[in-house]
């Protein structure tokens, strides 16, 4: 048996059987996996839920495809209502695009946030609206987790490029380490996981078959992501985020390479847990 085959036949172990949850693999140990809607951003929000119950986890970051901008109130209470009664947990909302300086067009965002449920925005904003951003995070008491997007993003392309705004900032202000673009850029994603500290409030995980910049996604586990080190750094370090799994290939049918990613990562769970 490979290194996948073993892992992922250890974080199976223990489910108890075909439709049973195993929510306490996410809930009992050190690590949070979730799942980013996005991943799901061909789906119905009907639909993502009943895939997102398939892999047998709590916890969500909805993307807008899911619950739209442009719903009103009763809409988004309603949305945000259909991921409860799934029994599934909204960790976060995004990424959510925060491009203009302009108050009331942040503003908006945060509005959105609070009725959609969501206690932290993972955003793409720029080093001139930061300011108006802090402002909004202690008035809503919102976290804000800035997004890592890799060599094409002049704002934020590194966790370290995140931290250096955020480090003097108030404590709700930090990064989410999206692993797969910060190591297209350059970024060693074990080590700025100990310089990030407290300020890493959330991770999107994926992998790549290489690390040239324009690397080419797959599966977890069967890639070069150093999915190990990455969970002991995290675990060593106090990490109380989500790990939330991003796949963003095979939009039509991403389920099975979701679930072997999540199968790998819970074998590689199981391992660390002894």
């Amino acid at each position: 048996m490979n290194r996948r085959g073993f892992l992922a036949a250890a974080g199976l172990a223990g489910v108890g059987g075909p439709g049973r949850g195993s929510a306490a693999a996410e809930t009992s140990g050190e690590i949070k996996l979730g799942v980013a809607s996005y991943s799901l951003r061909e789906y119905s929000r009907a639909l993502a839920i009943r895939c997102i119950k398939e892999l047998r986890t709590p916890y969500v970051s909805v993307k807008e495809f899911h619950l739209p901008y442009r719903s009103s109130p009763e809409e988004l209470e309603s949305g945000r209502k259909e991921f409860e009664r799934a029994g599934l947990t909204i960790v976060s909302g995004g990424n959510i695009t925060l491009a203009k300086d302009d108050p009331d067009d942040v503003r908006k965002y945060f509005e959105y946030a609070r009725m959609c449920g969501m206690p932290m925005i993972v955003c793409a904003p720029t080093h001139t609206n930061m300011g108006v951003i802090e402002r909004f995070v202690k008035e809503y008491n919102i976290r804000i987790a800035i997004h890592t997007h890799g060599p094409e993003d002049k704002q934020y392309p590194t966790p370290q490029s995140v931290l250096a705004v955020v480090k003097d900032m108030d404590p709700r202000c930090g990064l989410c380490m999206d692993v797969g673009h910060s190591l297209r850029a350059g970024a060693n994603v074990v080590e700025s996981i100990a310089e990030a500290g407290n300020r890493l409030f959330d991770m999107h995980i994926k992998d790549l078959k290489t690390f040239e910049p324009h690397a080419i996604q797959c599966d977890v586990g069967e890639g070069i992501m150093p999915v190990v080190g990455i969970f002991r750094a995290l675990q060593k370090t106090g990490y109380q985020g989500c790990v939330n799994l991003e796949y963003e290939i095979n939009g039509d049918n991403p389920l099975p390479g979701m679930k072997n990613s999540f199968s790998y990562m819970r074998g590689v769970l199981a391992g660390l847990h002894g």
